[in-house]
């Protein structure tokens, strides 16, 4: 399986506890074997801006948080993009 370098071209934000930014990013994917994807992810960030990818999955608490990090991306004119379907 080929590994990923994730470059991340915009992104929005919601904090949801004193320590825990739950962020939404618009990111390609670029692989080792020189393709590229892009796609959207949900990730986690620290109070000081570190990432904290969990094997790849991040629990969102509620589809309405969800949605409101949606709709942020929508209003910056991002929101809409669509990257590559998965085969």
């Amino acid at each position: 399986m080929a590994t990923a370098r994730v470059k991340v071209e915009e992104k929005v934000h919601k904090k949801l506890a004193k320590h825990s930014v739950l962020w939404l990013q618009w990111c390609t994917y670029e692989y080792d074997d020189r393709n590229s994807e892009q796609g959207y992810r949900f990730i986690y960030s620290d109070e000081n801006g570190k990432l904290r990818p969990q094997r790849g999955q991040a629990r969102i608490p509620s589809l309405k948080i969800a949605q409101e990090l949606i709709d942020k991306a929508k209003r910056k004119g991002w929101g809409d993009n669509c990257g590559a379907p998965l085969v």
